[in-house]
């Protein structure tokens, strides 16, 4: 298999982990490359159910070796208890086969308290962040004052650069925001324990990755939220920190030429968003309930309802734009059974004009109007579907659809949550 790099074409939630999971047996190293713990990737493997938030997917195939890029910020408790709660299930977290790149950057207590603090003093105009300090942690990064998992090692140093960053963070917690000072002492403190148990998976990411290449492996880099939340491309300010974009791959993992044969993009047969931002096929009716219900639209990492809505090919097609795409990864086709319609939105009616591209000031996502096409639709359970040709007539029409409407073919369409309830699609 060549390298492939596998990413969300939606606003996340879109079933990356499965499809990475179903990958790995074919690749030998999986690299996630942006992102916090404010991702949740769902595996289900012969019955058995992983919620996965920081560590590869492929950490469930036992010859795979799983690393965490410099792309990446790390919550290093979050972390040790992913570890933990692996382990418990028989799952090797060793050393050995799990490794964190020295230059990713660590979310620290302080970074928790602000994120925290700015959502609740927005009040009506909230992002919709997790709270969980993926933010803050990157700002530092860019103000250069970030700490660093290589800092783990070198104890007087880490603690230098808590005492840097609290001159400025205690000032905004206490000023700005009501809360009390931290001192460096805690913040050390805290965190000490988990720099201790983690400096044994510290690892020069770059290198490991160029030393499979020579070994002849293949590298799957595996992407955390959607394209449409890229802190670049998405739709801003409702965004995340971080670029979900292909390109990202490469800078997040420190490689140069990955000679990328497959750049899988994921996308649910509807489309779903958590938290605040525009949303132009949103279902606020009783249907979005439904959907809501029969897919399970709840974060795997907070929680919260999903809001649901149809596909939109105009989101699909500017993700294939922007990263290449060769093929999609079509997700949770069987929740649409037993609709008696499905609608696509083929294009937007945006200020008198038929846009087949989403808008790109801020806001306009806010004043489209979907351009709607309505296909009939199907009865059957299809969870049971092995191939392509079990599918009903109707489903194998929308899929075909859809391809038609984004440009990229669909190779895989996934009919239940299990690994094994995914077709592949010969295409061409």
């Amino acid at each position: 298999m060549s390298n492939v790099v596998v990413i969300g074409a939606q606003w996340g939630d879109e079933g990356k982990g499965k499809i990475v999971d179903l990958l790995s047996p074919s690749a030998q190293v999986v690299v996630r490359f942006h992102g916090g713990n404010n991702a949740g990737h769902t595996v289900i493997a012969d019955g058995e159910k992983y919620a996965l938030h920081l560590i590869p997917s492929g950490i469930l195939h036992k010859d795979c070796l799983c690393l965490i890029g410099n792309g990446v910020v790390m919550d290093p408790q979050v972390f040790c208890e992913e570890m933990d709660a692996l382990m418990l299930r028989g799952v090797d977290t060793g050393p050995d086969r799990l490794k964190i790149s020295y230059k990713t950057h660590i979310i620290m207590p302080y970074h928790k308290l602000l994120d925290q603090a700015r959502e609740a003093m927005r009040a009506g105009a909230k992002i919709g962040t997790t709270g969980r300090g993926i933010g803050p942690c990157y700002e530092d990064k860019a103000a250069r004052i970030g700490v660093r998992a290589g800092d783990f090692l070198q104890p007087d140093l880490l603690r230098r650069k808590i005492a840097r960053a609290l001159e400025e963070k205690n000032a905004l917690l206490t000023g700005l925001y009501g809360q009390k000072a931290l001192s460096v002492d805690e913040v050390f403190g805290e965190i000490r324990p988990y720099a201790e148990r983690l400096s044994v998976y510290l690892e020069d990411v770059s290198t490991a990755i160029g030393d499979a290449w020579k070994a002849g492996k293949s590298v799957m880099f595996e992407g955390a939220q959607g394209v449409h939340l890229d802190i670049d491309h998405g739709t801003y300010p409702f965004v995340t920190s971080s670029n979900a974009v292909t390109a990202n791959a490469l800078t997040g993992s420190g490689v140069y030429n990955a000679n990328l044969g497959r750049i899988i993009g994921i996308a649910k047969a509807y489309c779903t968003r958590v938290g605040s931002g525009p949303f132009p096929t949103e279902l606020l009716d009783d249907l979005g309930e439904t959907i809501r219900r029969k897919g399970a639209e709840f974060g795997v990492t907070t929680g919260r309802a999903r809001r649901c809505g149809w596909h939109d090919s105009v989101v699909l097609r500017e993700s294939a734009r922007l990263c290449g795409l060769t093929e999609i990864a079509l997700t949770k086709l069987d929740v649409l059974s037993g609709l008696k319609e499905l609608k696509i939105a083929k294009a937007y009616e945006y200020k008198g004009k038929i846009v087949d591209f989403p808008p790109q000031l801020e806001g306009a996502l806010d004043d489209v109007t979907p351009v709607y096409e309505t296909l009939p639709g199907w009865d059957e359970d299809i969870t049971g579907a092995k191939s392509w040709e079990d599918l009903p007539e109707n489903a194998r029409l929308y899929v075909r659809r859809l391809e038609e409407l984004c440009g990229v073919p669909v190779v895989m369409v996934s009919v239940g949550p299990d690994r094994e309830q995914t077709i592949v699609r010969a295409h061409g």
